[in-house]
């Protein structure tokens, strides 16, 4: 049996629902019922409530990643969501703890870089050209604080690339703090990334909706 944990939801109506992601929780429906899931949390509530229970992921999150995240509830709303979230309409904002002190030109940098994904490892590298199954990732990120070892970052993505922010980073030496998966030289436990802002229109009446949380790292 899944670990229960405490569903935090920031805004609900028949057609969305916006949800915190706790770290360690998995963002899409999972059938091991020993892996906790935030589409099965949400189904659980609306069922509940007696309301339709069907919940459509049309983005994602990494399991060490806490951060906002907006869930369909019909076909109709995940389709207009996903292709929003495709082009770029679905705006996501992180805050990340980086390892060392990247710095930042004023009113923000951009970085650019070519990722390739060996499904193998589970690891995404940044290569130097463009063959097949590479793709360009793009993030703006400014510096909101700089402390003794590390730096406080906010994140504003571009394209959403399997661990995107994690790689380009740390291919620069400024690995998240906790990710030993990309070289973290800190002894934390926990990835220092966390979803902060989430904005988008509403997929059936347009509405200009966005959403924001602490990070807390």
């Amino acid at each position: 049996m899944a670990e229960a944990f405490v569903l935090e939801i920031i805004y609900e109506d028949r057609d969305v629902v916006v949800a915190v992601k706790p770290a360690g929780v998995i963002s899409e429906a999972c059938g091991d019922g020993n892996v906790p899931s935030l589409p099965s949390a949400l189904s659980r509530y609306f069922s509940e409530k007696s309301e339709n229970t069907d919940i459509f992921p049309v983005h994602r999150l990494d399991t060490g990643t806490r951060g906002l995240m907006v869930f369909a509830r019909s076909k109709r709303a995940a389709a207009a969501l996903s292709e929003d979230a495709a082009n770029g309409r679905l705006v996501k904002e992180y805050e990340a703890l980086v390892n060392g002190h990247p710095g930042c030109d004023e009113g923000g940098r951009e970085l650019c870089d070519l990722l390739f994904k060996d499904s193998s490892k589970n690891k995404v590298y940044v290569v130097d050209r463009m063959r097949k199954g590479v793709r360009e990732a793009r993030l703006v990120y400014n510096v909101k604080e700089e402390r003794e070892d590390t730096s406080l970052l906010r994140i504003r993505l571009i394209t959403g690339r399997t661990h995107q922010i994690r790689v380009q980073f740390a291919s620069r030496g400024f690995p998240l703090c906790g990710d030993k998966k990309y070289g973290a030289r800190d002894g934390s436990s926990e990835l220092g990334l966390c979803a902060v802002k989430l904005s988008f229109s509403h997929p059936v009446t347009g509405e200009a909706l966005a959403f924001e949380i602490e990070s807390n790292l």
